[in-house]
Parts: C-alpha cells; structure tokens; sequence
C-alpha cells in the first residue's frame, strides 16, 4: 500500500475526553473516530487490525468445527417474549417499532434468535452437536459509554452457540470453546487468565470470563500466583477452615472498645456520621470493628445481612448462595417502611430476616447502627441481641485471602479487560422457547446450549493496552496494521525512490503486508507516524543511504538497527521473517 494513496490520519494529540492508553493512541493512530457517544468509524487503518483479530477468530473456530452464519442485527419482539427476556433485559435494550407498529430491538446479543434458527432446522439427534458463529455488530445502549471502543454501545461480537443432546455432550461442546479461546488470545499476543465468572443477563450455569491483564481494566480479579487460580471478584469463595467456623480465634475481630462490664449494649451519639469511615474517625474505632447492615429488596421480601465494616458486599454471591432470583439494594422508599434510617441501619430490633457473612461468626462487641437517625450503638452482640437467620459466604475476596485451589496459598488481586465470555447455558432458553429435536427413542427433547463471546474490537483495545509506550503503539506483528513499511526520506530523489519502490515491490511479492510511505512529508513526520502505529519493521532509505550504498532496517519494539548493503534484499527478508513471522 502506497501511503499516498491512504487515509491515514494521524494526530499530534488526542482529545481530552479519551482517559486510557488505548483511547489516546486509537484516535491519534487514526484508527478510530467518534460519531456519537459510545459509537465509532473504524478508519482504514483501525479496520486493517480489527480484520486481523477476526481471521484469527474465525481460523481457530473453524479448526474446532464451529460454522459461521450470519444472524440479523434487527431482532423481533416476539422471540424476546419467548425467552421472557424483553421485559426484564433492562434499558441496554434499544427497543423501537417498525412502520406496522410492531416491536423490533437492535441485538445485544443473539441467544433467541439462534434458539429459533436451529429449532426450525435441525430436528434429529442425528443431526447433533452442532456449533454455530457470526462476527456482527452487536449494540447495547451503555449508560455510561468510555474508554472509546473498550466500553462501547456499538460494537463487533464474535457469538458461538452450541447445541447439544445432553449434559455431557454439552460439557465437550465447552471445553472445546475454552480451549479454542485459549488459543485465539495466545495468538493475538495477550496476557490473560481465565477467570471463573458471574453469567449475568445471559444466565446459565457456569461460566469463565477471559481477563487480559491491565491496569486500565474495569474489572477487578483474584489470582493466584502459585497455580492457575483466577476468578473474579463478585464470585471469588472465600475459604474458611473448619476451625475458623468453630473457634473463636480472630482475637482482631473481637472488642469495639468502650466494653461494659456486662456486655450492655451503649447508644452513642454519631451525628451526620453515615459511612463507616465516618463512625470510625468520630467514635476513634477501627473499622474491622464496625458491622454494615445493608438492606436489600429481594424476590423474598425485604431482608437484611450484615457485613464487617472493612469488607464490601457481593451481591453476585448473596443471590447465589441464597439461591435468589433477584437482589439489590433496597430504595429509600422500601427501607422507610421497616422502621430503620437510611444510614444507620442496624440489626437490634430490625424486623426481617437478617443474614450475615461468615466473617461475624466470630465477632463480638461490635458497633452497629441503631436504626435511628444520628445514632450508632456498642457492644452488640448477635444471638444475644438479635438473631442471624443464616450465615453465608457474600463477602467481596481480599488480598491475603486463602486460594480456593489449594490451602497453603493466598490470592491478590489485579485489574482486568473482559475480551471473552464463555457460558454453559444449559436449557434455559430451549426450555423457554420450546426448542428441541427428537432423540433415539423418538421422544421430544429440548437442546442444551452453549453461548460463547468475544469482543473482538476490545481485543484491539486490550492488546494497545498491553503493547505501546511513550512513542505510540506497539502490537504484535500478526495484529500490527502493517508488518513492514519502507520510508524514502527525500520523495524528490529518483535515485532513493527507485531503491525504495524495488525493497517494496520485493516485500510484496514475497507475501509481506508492507506500507511505502512516499508522502512528500518530512522525514520526521514519517518515523513518528510509523513509531505511532506500532509497525513492527522499518526500512529507511536517504541521500546519505544512498552515499553508502546501505539502507537502515529499525525493530519498532526493540528500537534495535542494522544496515545492509542496497542490494542485499535476500537479506532483508531474511531478517524481517526472523523477527515477524
């Protein structure tokens, strides 16, 4: 590709809205631009690397027998209603109606509509397991769009379905996906792990989410250093051994200070002291010693649990281990009819059912909420002040907490981007939309399923992220938007552009993805273009080269150069296809 002839924008500096590495330098390589809020032109050189994810994509799904099709991006109510999905989705939905006034929705995602395709065409367990993908634009209308195509509310999704005759077949159908996605982020060049996940609005079973590791990731993980251990933290167990359930020995959790001598409970004055940071400074208390009583709305009704002042709730968990349909925290409204002041909750005298993190086991004497505005009380004790329905794990993981995988090892956490979800959806939405086949025995039976995702412009974006520095992006050269471009640094001199057209006619016969940038810009103009879009070879000719009979062939990740004779073009190859191919 002759860089005369492109579109190449490239920009000094990116615009102060753009908070993340990759944002900056996707705009200011010219990768991207924004149209509206969370939605974006792919530019030709942006596009060049999002194709280059998806043939890797599309390769490894193709060797592990997946079939692409192409879905519709416009989806009709009605199979929606049949999952009973359109109503609960939430406001991520972008719904509206066609000119006959019948409800459509841009897809988020495509589970009832390859539901419905497969239930119309495959009929016999013969025709069983199957596994289906597309690479479309998908579009979920984000509150809060950011870090350009990282948190979008248009973008491109590679979405694979599995379908199967049962349970077993379904888990070979997953591990295949897995072991697939493994490889697909192996070759685009990132540092991941696979993390053991919440399904979310998908639903299903189980799931494993693929974290590429930054420091600009939304979410946060805990690993293990000394196995393969990751999960995310809204589903991390946190571990207990049988003697930290039984005995009374985390000494540290025990005494809020101020103890009577009878353990008598003390009503203090906490005025305008709501969080418990604020309890803490103003009654000069640690907050290990404080107990949060959080009130929740649940499909049971309105119920309290009670965690240690340090820690953080997670309601991931807490419906899980409550095997609840749903939970969140309660409005002002709900907590206004339970006799309690927003703020000052606490258990003693609070009527509903009240749940607690295994962590108060052991706690005693501690400093609660009085249900009463400005008002925190001490020394309160469970079983003799209130009672604790149950005891759950729904406490968010903590550096220092034991490793589920193996005992003698503790987990940390660290920040990651979610390129890939893998789901075992089981029989939610066959059950749901009445989908199945007929096996052996000629009975009716509905399909288990498998649902798997990647986000294939966030792999860009987490690969920029993992890959550039001070001058620009750094990509592998399989993602890189040009393996190799060759800069003439004085377009005017016949002599340089004869030797720079020959290096880049040879470079392409011999298969190279290779850019001659014969701009008549400056010299400096084209090494900062070509250090800012990450191109992994660069090949420079100039009048001086020409005096030495030599040409300059620069690594952009190691900044390493090397001169060979102009002529030596066996050479430069060689060198080029030991260092990127």
């Amino acid at each position: 590709m002759k860089l005369s002839q492109y579109l190449l924008a490239t920009l000094k500096e990116a615009p102060n809205d753009a908070e993340t590495a990759s944002h900056k330098l996707m705009i200011r390589a010219g990768m991207i631009r924004k149209v509206a809020a969370g939605i974006y032109n792919f530019l030709p050189i942006g596009l060049k690397v999002l194709r280059k994810v998806e043939n890797i994509i599309r390769e490894e799904m193709n060797s592990a027998g997946a079939i692409e099709v192409m879905m519709p991006y416009v989806t009709p109510a009605d199979l929606w209603e049949k999952s009973g999905r359109w109503n609960i989705y939430g406001k991520e939905l972008l719904r509206f109606k066609d000119r006959a006034d019948r409800d459509f929705c841009l897809g988020p995602t495509h589970e009832e509509v390859v539901t419905d395709l497969v239930d119309k065409e495959i009929k016999s367990y013969k025709n069983l397991p199957i596994t289906i993908y597309q690479i479309q634009p998908k579009f979920r209308d984000e509150i809060r769009p950011r870090f350009g195509v990282m948190r979008a509310r248009e973008f491109i999704m590679k979405d694979a379905y599995s379908f199967d005759i049962d349970e077993n077949s379904a888990d070979l159908s997953y591990k295949k996906m897995f072991e697939a996605y493994n490889r697909i982020f192996e070759r685009c060049g990132l540092e991941f792990r696979a993390v053991e996940a919440d399904s979310g609005n998908i639903g299903g079973s189980f799931s494993h989410e693929f974290m590429v590791l930054a420091e600009t990731g939304e979410d946060l993980i805990m690993v293990c250093d000394e196995c393969d251990y990751a999960s995310n933290i809204e589903t991390t167990p946190v571990v207990f051994t049988q003697d930290d359930l039984n005995q009374k020995k985390h000494e540290k959790n025990s005494g809020a200070g101020r103890e009577m001598p009878e353990n008598k409970i003390e009503k203090i004055s906490t005025p305008s002291c709501i969080t418990v940071e604020e309890v803490s400074d103003f009654l000069k208390i640690k907050i290990n010693k404080i107990v949060k009583t959080m009130i929740l709305s649940t499909n049971q009704g309105i119920e309290a649990v009670l965690i240690r002042g340090d820690h953080e709730l997670s309601l991931t968990k807490y419906k899980k281990n409550r095997d609840l349909e749903f939970a969140d925290l309660a409005t002002n409204e709900e907590i206004s009819k339970i006799n309690t002041a927003k703020g000052f909750s606490g258990p003693v005298n609070l009527d509903i059912n009240i749940f607690a993190d295994n962590e108060l086991r052991n706690m005693t004497s501690y400093v609660t909420g009085s249900n009463e505005k400005d008002f925190h009380l001490l020394n309160v004790n469970h079983e003799k002040d209130f009672k604790i329905k149950s005891f759950l794990d729904c406490r968010q993981s903590v550096d220092g907490d034991v490793c589920p995988g193996y005992p003698d090892f503790t987990l940390r956490s660290t920040r990651g981007i979610e390129v890939g979800h893998v789901f075992k959806l089981g029989t939610k939405y066959s059950d749901s939309m009445k989908a199945g086949f007929t096996d052996k025995n000629g009975k009716d039976i509905n399909f288990y399923m498998g649902c798997y995702g990647i986000g294939v412009g966030r792999v860009v974006a987490a690969a920029i992220e993992q890959n550039n520095d001070e001058l620009g992006i750094r990509l592998p050269s399989n993602l890189a938007p040009f393996e190799v471009i060759v800069i003439p640094t004085d377009t005017k001199n016949e002599k340089v552009m004869n030797v720079a057209i020959k290096i880049y006619d040879n470079f392409l016969k011999n298969g190279y993805d290779v850019a001659l940038d014969d701009r008549p810009d400056s010299a400096g103009i084209k090494f900062k273009d070509s250090e800012l879009l990450g191109i992994p070879i660069q090949i420079t000719i100039g009048p001086k080269s020409l005096e030495k009979d030599t040409v300059e062939f620069k690594e952009r990740y190691s900044m390493k150069k090397n001169e060979f004779k102009m002529d030596d073009i066996e050479g430069l190859l060689n060198l080029a296809n030991e260092k990127i191919r």
